[in-house]
């Protein structure tokens, strides 16, 4: 088999595979989504102002007033409906693009939180050793009423009296 016959992808998903792994080609893929549904919304708000020019003004012989206007009504409803339904396309095109991003970042934290906690954790459990206070006082000298507020020993205990 040539390199003529296999296709340029194997897999057809392939591209948009690499698109979600990627944030900022993600936000480029879907500006590009973007921009062509706010060009449709453009035109279709022009279309649907002509639309509603002619509809309002075909009268028929014998209407009265207003009754032009109210067979209008639900074309002009129907085109209302697809703008409002293009605006929430485009608005959340936007919001998935920004999500996508403060996805990767809350991704960054999360590993940053983790690292630290980490840190955190091994450091309760082997805090750093700390060097020993200086004995001022001679070894093997007693200091006078040390009570139970001075450092004991297991060997000084027969001399401490019980509670």
């Amino acid at each position: 088999m040539s390199t003529e016959d296999k296709p340029f992808f194997d897999d057809p998903n392939a591209a948009l595979r690499e698109i979600a792994q990627n944030p900022a080609a993600y936000a480029h893929y879907l500006a590009d989504f973007h921009r062509v549904v706010l060009d449709m919304q453009a035109k279709l708000e022009i279309l649907q102002r002509e639309t509603r020019v002619h509809c309002r003004k075909a009268r028929v012989e014998g209407d009265k007033w207003g009754q032009a206007r109210l067979r209008s009504f639900p074309v002009e409803k129907s085109l209302n409906d697809i703008l409002k339904n293009l605006k929430g396309v485009t608005a959340g095109l936007e919001k998935s693009a920004h999500k996508r991003a403060a996805h990767d970042e809350k991704l960054k934290e999360v590993k940053k939180q983790r690292k630290e906690k980490a840190q955190l954790k091994e450091w309760n459990n082997n805090p750093p050793l700390q060097a020993a206070p200086e004995n001022t006082g001679q070894q093997g000298v007693q200091r006078p009423n040390m009570g139970y507020g001075g450092p004991t020993s297991i060997y000084n205990l027969d001399r401490r009296e019980s509670a």
